[in-house]
């Protein structure tokens, strides 16, 4: 059986449209309506990854609500956004919410399979033996990519599957700068404009951890890197 995607959305047409379309690829699909119904789902049996539309029914913001849902019962599952609503607040929101990826539905078909793709590698290459360290400690940063499991001077910070990736790739190369470009091209999920809100996510759950957090360096004009230790 091939890697399970829940599919959340309210218009029937387009539900079954996405589920045919995944299912055709070799995914198991798990369909639904609404909020509640995914949820319940979910909590049953957890997905490998999970495509939420944000207005649900009679819930116009149920799709954020799931997604947070979700992210409590699980920080490795892969969340997208798969919605109508492009306005820059409600890509931030879902991102800050904990989703991996945000696309519209004029996306084309190919293109959402590449996205779905792209994070189940993702996840493959972090878990795979020898294809990176197992562990990676720069400082008071110590990255588990078998658990995907991050801490900081000792304590945990919650990350999800992007922003663990974004953070691995940082940290590999202290003082190396990243450009915007390079990091939306090695993820192959998220669009430029994305980089910089999951950047201040980043930061701002190692700034529970610790308040003096800066770690990460904004490069004018050229990207982000990760501070060499003095």
């Amino acid at each position: 059986m091939g890697r399970r995607i829940a599919i959340v959305e309210d218009e029937a047409a387009i539900r079954d449209n996405y589920a045919e379309a995944l299912a055709r690829q070799g995914y198991e699909v798990s369909a639904h309506a609404d909020r509640p119904g995914a949820l319940a789902a979910c909590r049953a049996r957890l997905p490998d990854l999970a495509v939420i539309d944000i207005g649900l029914g009679d819930e116009p913001e149920g799709g954020f609500t799931l997604c947070a849902e979700l992210r409590a019962l699980s920080r490795r599952l892969p969340i997208i956004f798969l919605t109508a609503r492009d306005s820059d607040f409600d890509v931030v929101s879902g991102l800050r919410l904990g989703a991996d990826d945000y696309l519209t539905k004029d996306v084309s078909m190919p293109h959402l399979l590449a996205r779905i793709a792209a994070l189940f590698r993702r996840v493959e290459a972090l878990a795979e033996p020898g294809a990176r360290e197992d562990v990676l400690e720069r400082g008071a940063l110590r990255l588990d990519t078998l658990r995907l499991a991050a801490s900081w001077q000792g304590r945990a910070v919650d990350l999800t599957l992007t922003e663990f990736w974004m953070v691995h790739t940082l940290a590999q190369l202290p003082g190396h700068v990243k450009s915007r470009e390079q990091l939306m091209r090695d993820a192959r999920l998220v669009d430029d404009g994305t980089i910089t809100s999951h950047v201040k996510r980043i930061r701002r759950k190692f700034a529970v951890v610790d308040a003096q957090f800066d770690a990460i360096e904004s490069v004018y004009g050229m990207g982000y890197r990760w501070k060499s230790a003095e």
